[in-house]
């Protein structure tokens, strides 16, 4: 499923770049994008290479093999920090490369094996980007769900299974807790979803 987002760049009053590009989500970056929602993505260590600009096009891809996951816009950098926050006069960090996010299809990549990338960050010409963007095909129409979590708290009052709920959740977090999701309306279509999939919770099933 793919999903649209307004483009809201970092310090609004940037004039949209022209370049298009294609980005390389680091190992492991694909799951943390796919299970938990952001508006933007954010790289370091990149200084030594040549870099997108404010306003240019990104396509955001995840390796073996090859997929486009994602559509995005370079935000306006805030500038370089120092490495310390603590001593203002430490060594400065490298700028980090800011992608807003315009879409999404991280759960339904479309493959890009053809396409040939120099590192995790690759200069695409219009064409190609273009070609890329338009494989993804129109956006679905957003609509409204219910998601819910049901966990079975003993505890000594209210209050105190509410504090341990989200102790669980923040500990257990979208890789082991079922979330069940239905249409607004139409809760007997009800998914459980583990991992960022549908995952079956009815062990008779199994069977």
């Amino acid at each position: 499923m793919t999903t649209d987002t307004v483009h809201r760049p970092n310090g609004a009053s940037h004039a949209e770049g022209t370049g298009a590009w294609a980005v390389l989500l680091p190992p492991g970056r694909y799951d943390a994008e796919r299970l938990v929602h952001h508006d933007t993505l954010e790289l370091t260590g990149l200084e030594d290479r040549l870099l997108p600009g404010p306003g240019d096009q990104v396509a955001v891809l995840a390796d073996e093999p090859p997929r486009l996951v994602a559509l995005g816009r370079v935000a306006v950098p805030t500038g370089y920090g120092p490495e310390d926050p603590e001593d203002p006069q430490s060594g400065r960090g490298p700028d980090a490369l800011v992608v807003t996010y315009t879409r999404r299809a991280f759960d339904e990549p479309v493959p890009a094996e053809t396409l040939t990338l120099d590192g995790p960050v690759t200069a695409l010409d219009p064409v190609t980007f273009r070609d890329l963007a338009d494989r993804l095909g129109p956006p679905q129409q957003r609509r409204t769900w219910l998601v819910s979590l049901d966990l079975p708290i003993e505890a000594d009052s209210p209050a105190e299974a509410v504090r341990l709920f989200w102790a669980y959740v923040q500990e257990l977090g979208p890789r082991e807790l079922p979330a069940f999701v239905s249409p607004s309306g139409d809760e007997l279509a009800m998914q459980a979803f583990v991992l960022g999939a549908e995952a079956n919770q009815d062990p008779e099933e199994d069977d």
